[in-house]
């Protein structure tokens, strides 16, 4: 059974960091891509970065230059450095493989 489990959400003021990792199992994690997605309060889910299982990373412009995704095949987990954080980056971050999504964790950029 695929599982994902996100973690590292908080409350964060503008301009501040956080490290959001997510947790994969059930599946042969090397053999995906993993994506993460933001679902801010009343839009759709929004893909932000996405990882191959040779590194190439494509980030949507909202994020490119202040996010960083990557991936550890040995524990399984996929990470997004997010910096320089901005009130438009709350929301619910979600992790995915293959059509399989996480809970979500909640990050929350305000002063």
């Amino acid at each position: 059974q695929v599982s994902l489990v996100e973690s590292g959400g908080g409350l964060v003021q503008p301009g501040g960091s956080l490290r959001l990792s997510c947790a994969a199992s059930g599946f042969t994690f090397s053999k995906y891509t993993m994506y993460w997605y933001r679902q801010a309060p009343g839009d759709g889910r929004e893909l932000i970065a996405q990882i191959s299982p040779t590194d190439t990373i494509y980030y949507s412009a909202s994020v490119q230059g202040r996010f960083a995704i990557s991936r550890d095949n040995d524990k399984a987990t996929v990470s997004l450095q997010m910096n320089n954080l901005k009130t438009e980056d709350t929301g619910v971050y979600i992790c995915s493989a293959f059509n399989n999504w996480g809970r979500g964790t909640q990050v929350t950029v305000s002063s």
